[in-house]
């Protein structure tokens, strides 16, 4: 495609250096403690969601719409952090920042899309907690398995759709032979920044894409969770008011350190961005959010801890 070749011509311009991630190369002491904190969270990321994972695809309590969207975030959680964690622990520890054009855009595409998804996944799993709660006697036909199947290629669709439009643009800006990206990762806002053309139309492409992708999806959580508060002070039982508050207080916790963070990095002028500010956001939201989101959904979880009892039981007693 255009894109494609443009890209391959970008790359024979730069040669072989490609760009360079200057991250945090000024504080070497920095670096050397953040390479330990982010292989440690690198690790409890991969540990704590591919046994979500595990644990929905061998257990058949599981298979409900819930954990379903849940392994979901899940394996979204695995690729986004793998997608560029491994990058980011290379120049950490040592001298090489270099990233290759074509690497670069790889990981443009893969955070952006992965974003994009996280965003709509997290809407279609409030709708969920929605019809669990405010439509009980109609949650089964409600949430039947083949529209939960939709709902999240639709997640999947629009974040990868979303990013093969801004991607390449981003990446086909005149830099002027600027090679150094004032940050960890091929991140939008940093490429944007580097551009020395004036980049008004593509900010407001971005902006425009971002309402659909970003605060649409924010708005329906919303809603959702509004009808979900009134029918949980409808309730005249503690128990029940206690379980709705149970299976929806994970979902608003990991709602709140996600868009919080992308909030900020995406929907404010490139003028208004601070480099600082979104170096160490993006830090939490590639690294900390992914890691936590295991524990949020397991630690008042009775069903999953339930689950992991019978499967390492089950693995027990075969290996007897």
């Amino acid at each position: 495609s255009g894109a494609v070749t443009a890209m391959q011509d970008n790359a024979s311009a730069f040669g072989e250096e490609g760009f360079v991630l200057v991250g945090f190369s000024d504080r070497p002491r920095l670096e050397l403690a953040l390479f330990v904190v982010v292989l440690a969270f690198y690790l409890l990321t991969l540990l704590g969601n591919l046994a979500i994972i595990l644990l929905w695809a061998l257990e058949p309590r599981l298979r409900t719409p819930m954990y379903f969207f849940l392994a979901n975030l899940s394996f979204l959680d695995v690729c986004f952090t793998s997608g560029s964690v491994p990058q980011l622990l290379h120049n950490l520890r040592g001298p090489d920042k270099t990233i290759s054009v074509v690497g670069c855009a790889v990981q443009l595409y893969l955070v952006l899309a992965l974003g994009g998804v996280e965003c709509v996944l997290l809407a279609v799993m409030a709708y969920d907690r929605y019809a669990a709660v405010c439509r009980p006697l109609h949650y089964a036909v409600l949430m039947h398995p083949r529209l939960c199947a939709q709902l999240a290629s639709a997640a999947w669709l629009s974040g990868f759709g979303n990013s093969l439009v801004m991607a390449p643009q981003t990446l086909l800006l005149p830099r002027c032979g600027r090679r150094r990206v004032d940050h960890f990762l091929c991140e939008m806002p940093a490429l944007i920044a580097m551009a020395c053309v004036d980049t008004a139309g593509l900010e407001a492409l971005a902006f425009a894409l971002a309402v659909l992708i970003i605060l649409a999806p924010l708005a329906l959580i919303l809603t959702s969770y509004g009808h979900i508060a009134r029918a949980v002070l409808r309730m005249r039982s503690a128990a029940g008011r206690r379980k709705a508050f149970g299976t929806c207080s994970s979902h608003l916790a990991v709602v709140s350190l996600f868009y919080g963070t992308v909030i900020y990095m995406y929907l404010q002028p490139a003028d208004a961005y601070s480099q600082d500010q979104g170096k160490f956001l993006t830090l939490f939201y590639t690294i900390v959010t992914p890691s936590v989101n295991p524990l949020l959904y397991t630690l008042r979880n009775k069903d999953v801890k339930e689950a992991a009892k019978r499967v390492l039981g089950k693995a027990g007693a075969e290996v007897q």
